[in-house]
């Protein structure tokens, strides 16, 4: 039996993603999954991590998908038996900064919680009957201090409005597993230089990816429902 930490994060082939499976695929302790639509974009991540001595495994995961998903389940299942780790990542940002929400396509938003919202929670609904069986199971959800309530402002409408829901989705999903001691919680990470932040963002992605990585490492009196930025708690 598998005796590392096994941790799966969706959209790992490039920003944000790829740098927590880098990040987590250099502890000596954890088996990465590594997860992208097209597996092959998953190359250099590969590449990078084998000349450091180190590997991950690698899957296709569309979160949009429900086959996919439950392949992703049935794979896991099958070859390691639980998760100890989940990051939800994938995400898309299709609206402008300048759109206003009385112009917003409902089509945009459609598409924004399809990935956004209904990404996370197909992985969500589909691994963490597996995490029951982890010792120390962790959820870190990637959203945004766009989707504050306390701060919430115009511009990005769909984006926003898909992070708050994806902040209630972690509120839920934490007191569910609670009695499975599965701690889940958000991060905000920052804005960084990512294809989604574009190349002004003043973070680096492993700059922002440091409280996703202390969240899915967080020690058995770790905090548990709540949403961070830089280790910190933020407001919702």
């Amino acid at each position: 039996m598998e005796s590392r930490t096994i941790s799966v994060i969706s959209g790992a082939s490039r920003g944000l993603g790829r740098a927590a499976a880098y990040r987590l695929a250099m502890m000596p302790d954890h088996l990465v999954i590594a997860t992208a639509r097209n597996p092959a974009d998953l190359a250099p991540l590969c590449s990078k991590l084998e000349l450091s001595g180190h590997s991950l495994e690698t899957c296709r995961l569309d979160v949009t998908e429900d086959a996919s998903v439950d392949a992703l389940r049935d794979w896991i299942a099958e070859r390691f038996s639980r998760v100890d780790v989940l990051i939800n990542n994938a995400g898309v940002l299709l609206d402008r900064y300048s759109t206003s929400i009385l112009e917003l396509p409902v089509d945009t938003l459609r598409a924004t919680l399809e990935t956004n919202l209904f990404g996370a929670l197909r992985v969500s609904q589909a691994l963490l009957p597996l995490m029951r069986a982890s010792r120390a199971g962790r959820v870190v959800n990637l959203a945004s201090g766009m989707g504050q309530l306390a701060e919430m402002e115009a511009g990005a409408p769909a984006y926003r409005i898909s992070k708050t829901a994806l902040n209630a989705l972690t509120r839920i999903l934490a007191t569910e597993m609670a009695e499975y001691r599965i701690k889940v919680n958000s991060v905000c990470p920052g804005w960084c230089r990512t294809d989604l932040g574009g190349p002004e963002a003043p973070r680096s992605p492993e700059e922002g990816i440091d409280s996703v990585v202390w969240l899915a490492t967080l020690p058995d009196d770790g905090p548990t429902g709540g949403f961070f930025r830089d280790r910190q708690p933020i407001p919702w």
